[in-house]
């Protein structure tokens, strides 16, 4: 009977913490990405929307801004930062690699930190 008693007690905590990590159905998140132009923020946009989960994205070209919607049941923001990197534009998180910069046009090459 203790036995039965505990194992209940153990799985009523067990769907409790489980409730308390549930993840945010429409996280509103806003993060820095380098690029110059219209076709870099085609670019940003489209690698922001092949994430699961991303619901809206859009790119500001002269604040250098992505404000996304995501559903963290499906993907995180680090995804997101390594998708935009993967397509050659720095984040302030994730830097691009080089080979992923270099190819990029010619017009959307920005100046990279160090």
């Amino acid at each position: 009977m203790k036995n039965l008693i505990l194992i209940a007690i153990i799985s009523f905590l067990g769907f409790t913490a489980e409730a308390q990590t549930k993840k945010n159905k429409n996280l509103k998140y806003t993060t820095e990405v380098n690029g110059n132009c219209e076709q870099c923020k085609k670019r940003i946009e489209k690698a922001a929307f092949g994430v699961p989960g991303v619901k809206t994205a859009s790119w500001d070209v002269s604040t250098h801004q992505l404000s996304v919607i995501l559903n963290e049941e499906k993907s995180s923001t680090k995804d997101l930062n390594m998708a935009v990197a993967k397509a050659g534009h720095d984040t302030k998180e994730v830097k691009a690699t080089d080979t992923d910069y270099n190819n990029l046009h010619s017009c959307c090459k920005y100046e990279r930190e160090q």
